[in-house]
């Protein structure tokens, strides 16, 4: 029992000295714990404190307890950051490898790449028409604007009134009324059947491969057509945003001799000059190897090079 008391007396003053060794060096507890251990088994201890991994970043507070002893708190250490390790030499090879392309000449094929700015577009679609005779030409369209849906609607009642009151003659009398016809394959389906009077082709459509045929296919045909500004007032006449094209098929009496001026018009600035306007790539200016070829073979005759004889050599 004696043993036990002085072994209990032992261990505190024990820990009572490591408590003010602690405060006195400003090592951490668990090093004074260790110490003390250390001294009650009487196994030597190192007296120097360890490296601390992280130093703290400001100076630790002091405050007081209640007995007025001195209480060391010091501020949060930031977490460890855990450094990546590379890859295992054991580690196994990945499901699909990389393989990393070579583009050069015979090696693996070139990605496709947008050429738009390498394409050559045809000139006449710059060659709008004329600002009279294209407000001619709307005013001309607008009378055959197509119809809205309620429009549309009231027709179809009255004709289906008619219809049931047994009324023949009046129900004959409602024909289709005569509209533009717009869309851009209803439009080739009539000038491949050549039925047809003009066509209206906006100049600034995009992308302009979807109307670039049309002047040719009209020239093939013998179907007038006109190039004119722009797409959004051609969408004014068929009540849409936007629309490429325009097709007159069928007018009333009335508005057949303004039709007629507009298709002599048309025939005369495009159908008739789709040659000339297609032919002219250049301004006529010669290259640099052209005019010292010519300039040999007018020195070799004697000649002076002029414009007359450039066209004989």
């Amino acid at each position: 029992m004696a043993s036990i008391e002085e072994a209990n007396r032992k261990l505190e003053s024990s820990v009572s000295f490591a408590r003010r060794q602690c405060y006195r060096d400003k090592t951490s507890r668990s090093d004074a714990r260790r110490q003390s251990r250390a001294r009650w088994a009487n196994v030597p201890f190192p007296t120097q404190p360890r490296p601390q991994a992280h130093p703290p970043t400001s100076s630790p507070q002091i405050n007081k307890n209640a007995q007025g002893h001195q209480r060391i708190r010091q501020e949060a250490r930031p977490c460890p950051v855990r450094r990546q390790q590379g890859p295992r030499e054991d580690a196994e090879e990945p499901l699909f490898e990389s393989r990393p392309k070579n583009f050069g000449i015979g090696q693996d094929i070139q990605p496709k790449t947008d050429l738009t700015r390498f394409v050559k577009w045809p000139e006449y679609f710059s060659h709008t028409l004329d600002k009279n005779t294209a407000t001619q030409l709307f005013k001309l369209l607008n009378k055959y604007r197509p119809e809205t849906k309620q429009e549309k609607k009231a027709r179809l009642d009255a004709v289906a009134k008619a219809t049931a009151e047994e009324k023949e003659a009046q129900a004959k009398d409602f024909k289709k009324p005569l509209f533009v016809k717009y869309g851009l394959n209803h439009c080739v389906a009539l000038i491949e059947a050549k039925k047809a009077s003009l066509v209206v082709i906006a100049h600034d459509v995009d992308p302009i491969e979807l109307v670039v045929f049309l002047p040719a296919l009209c020239r093939k045909m013998g179907v007038p057509y006109v190039i004119v500004k722009g797409k959004a007032r051609l969408g004014t006449v068929v009540h849409k945003k936007t629309a490429a094209v325009l097709t007159l098929q069928d007018v009333k009496s009335e508005d057949q001799r303004e039709l007629a001026t507009l298709v002599s018009a048309a025939k005369a600035n495009f159908s008739d000059k789709y040659e000339e306007q297609r032919r002219q790539w250049g301004g006529g200016v010669r290259g640099n190897k052209s005019t010292q070829m010519l300039r040999k073979r007018a020195k070799a005759s004697g000649q002076t090079l002029t414009a007359a004889n450039a066209a004989k050599l």
